[in-house]
C-alpha cells in the first residue's frame, strides 16, 4: 500500500466535560486532514515538543528517546496503519545497526516520539478516506503549528443529539464553521455522523 505523508498543523484543547484534545494531521502537499482525540498528558507531551521546551527532568517520551539514543535505535518513521471502531492504530519503525523492527504503539505516543526524533509520519488512502476532513482551498494556507485553544461550553452528548436532526448538507455548512474556528473536537464528531450516514444510504 502507498504512503501518505502527514504533518502536525494543530494541537486544538475543547473545554467540555471529558476535556478532550485532538491532534490534527495534515496531508503534505494535500488539502485533507486527520484529527484524532488524544488524552491531555500525551497533548501536552506532544506541545512542549512543539514548543521546543527543555522541562527540568526528561518527561516519558523524552526518557524513552535517551535510551533509544543510548543504545543507537533510532525512529525512522511512524505509520498510523489502522483504524477500527473509531480508535486508531500505529507501529513505530525502529532501525539499529543490525535490524529495522515495527513496534506496535498508540497513537499519540508515537506522535509524541516523531516530534522528538523529527522522523516523517505517515497513514494510508483507506484511513484519510474513512476519518479524514478535505479542507477547502481557501484555507489551504500553511499555518505555523502551535497550540489552538478553542472553547466548546456544550455537553458532547447535547452536541451529538444535535446532529441527528441537521441534513446532511446542513452538517456539510456546519463542518466548514467548525473547522475556520478550529474546534476539532467538534468537527470530529459532525464528520462521525456524516460518515454513519453515508454508510446507512
Amino acid at each position: 500500500m502507498k504512503k501518505i505523508e502527514l504533518e502536525i498543523v494543530a494541537l486544538s484543547h475543547s473545554i467540555t466535560q471529558t476535556h478532550s484534545y485532538a491532534v490534527v494531521l495534515g496531508e503534505v502537499n494535500g488539502l485533507r486532514r486527520l484529527p484524532i482525540v488524544i488524552g491531555g498528558f500525551e497533548a501536552q507531551a506532544i506541545a512542549v515538543a512543539l514548543e521546543k521546551m527543555h522541562p527540568s527532568r526528561p518527561l516519558t517520551h523524552d526518557l524513552m528517546k535517551n535510551f533509544m539514543s543510548a543504545f543507537t535505535i533510532d525512529l525512522q518513521e511512524i505509520i498510523i496503519c489502522d483504524l477500527q471502531e473509531g480508535i486508531f492504530y500505529s507501529k513505530l519503525v525502529c532501525v539499529s545497526e543490525h535490524d529495522t523492527v515495527e513496534i506496535d504503539s498508540r497513537t499519540s505516543d508515537a506522535l509524541a516520539l516523531a516530534v522528538r526524533f523529527g522522523c516523517p509520519i505517515y497513514t494510508y488512502e483507506h484511513i484519510l478516506d474513512s476519518a479524514g476532513i478535505l479542507m477547502e482551498d481557501s484555507s489551504s494556507k500553511k499555518k505555523k503549528t502551535g497550540v489552538t485553544a478553542t472553547t466548546t461550553t456544550t455537553p458532547e452528548g447535547a452536541v451529538r443529539e444535535d446532529l441527528k436532526i441537521m441534513t446532511i448538507e446542513e452538517l456539510g455548512k456546519l463542518l466548514n464553521e467548525v473547522l475556520e474556528q478550529e474546534d476539532y473536537i467538534r468537527a470530529i464528531a459532525i464528520r462521525d455522523e456524516i460518515n454513519s450516514r453515508r454508510k446507512t444510504r
